[in-house]
């Protein structure tokens, strides 16, 4: 199992872009298989990768994700195309759905039939990016448009790799089936070492139908992680980013990660944090979150736990585990690199 590093859904806007190139270059010199950036409603993804393709020379980039509710299918081939160009074939895309706090309230587009949304997008990602006419009609999109002046046309340039790996993130078992179904890899996110393993069955369900072989789909989990010898302090560390995702990331109604809270065994404590969040804030919400479910959900701890943490991941059938950090400081995370490799040596 390699590592790699996820630079979060800010990257190099929120903490200078000096100071994200020496993480992302101490990451590629200790040997990190990629490093990842993601989209909320922050930084651009595509921008900080061409960005962070200029500073580095043989660690693999990725979105990790892009959300399709923000950018036609086209458009993201043609961001895939010109970051796999620059640097020099090394980037993988990552698609995801998000949800409807983001869709909705962000982008202004109904959140409906995401599934059926994300088979057409990534059929006519697929397309554009072998450089053939992009004709598609699906349930969710259709091109050219039916009534339209215009014509079906071909990407005037493709990226390095043929086929460009295509990653999706997923936490249902229909999302994880199409997953395996479509997708060159899939992209958990919170997942306990545990349910990797169990939701490997979907994955491999998806694989069966369309005909592939499920040990050629790579398994990337994306985990928070704190290495401390005060396993209360990793904790805390770590505990914030958590509260965001079981309590903000969504309405009351619609949260997936509270979701997959409570499918983990945690609805009470999910329930509380949630609330907490919404009728209150950030720090009532970490308030509620209790040890366990940090334990379950992030890779923290003391480095003997952090290891056998690490070996669970291995086991559970992880290719690739994806570390975000939340450390304080610059050396902070420059140092949690560093541990966690040596960890996972």
């Amino acid at each position: 199992m390699r590592l790699g590093f996820s630079i979060g859904t800010l990257g190099p806007v929120a903490s200078g872009p000096d100071e994200q190139l020496k993480l992302v270059g101490e990451a590629e010199r200790l040997g990190y298989e990629s490093v990842w950036a993601s989209e909320g409603y922050g930084a651009d993804p595509a921008t900080t990768l061409a960005w962070l393709a200029a500073g580095t020379e043989r660690v693999e980039l990725g979105s990790g994700i892009i959300q399709i509710s923000g950018r036609t299918a086209v458009a993201t081939a043609m961001a895939a195309a010109t970051i796999d160009r620059l640097s020099g074939g090394r980037f993988r895309l990552g698609l995801g759905t998000s949800g409807p706090q983001v869709t909705e309230g962000w982008h202004g587009r109904r959140y409906e039939r995401p599934l059926a949304h994300l088979r057409d997008y990534v059929q006519v990602v697929r397309t554009a990016l072998a450089r053939e006419p992009v004709r598609h009609t699906g349930p969710t999109l259709e091109l050219p448009l039916p009534d339209s002046r215009g014509k079906a046309l071909s990407m005037a340039i493709g990226p390095v790799r043929q086929p460009l790996p295509i990653h999706l993130a997923a936490m249902g078992p229909k999302a994880i089936a199409l997953a395996g179904e479509i997708a060159d890899g899939w992209l958990p996110i919170h997942f306990p070492p545990e349910h990797v393993a169990e939701s490997l069955g979907h994955l491999r369900t998806g694989a069966a139908l369309a005909g592939r072989d499920p040990a050629g789909i790579a398994v990337s989990p994306m985990v928070m992680a704190m290495v401390d010898d005060d396993a209360d302090y990793a904790r805390d560390v770590v505990r914030p980013m958590l509260a965001l995702y079981l309590g903000g990331m969504g309405s009351r109604e619609v949260n997936f990660y509270n979701r997959l809270a409570h499918r983990l065994g945690f609805a009470a404590a999910a329930a509380r944090v949630q609330d907490a969040y919404l009728d209150g804030g950030m720090g009532e919400a970490m308030e509620e979150l209790p040890d366990d479910v940090v334990d379950a959900l992030a890779l923290c701890g003391t480095p003997g736990r952090v290891r056998e943490r690490l070996e669970a991941y291995r086991e559970a059938g992880a290719t690739t585990l994806i570390v975000g950090l939340n450390a304080p400081t610059l050396d902070d995370r420059l140092e949690q690199l560093g541990w966690l490799a040596e960890l996972n040596s």
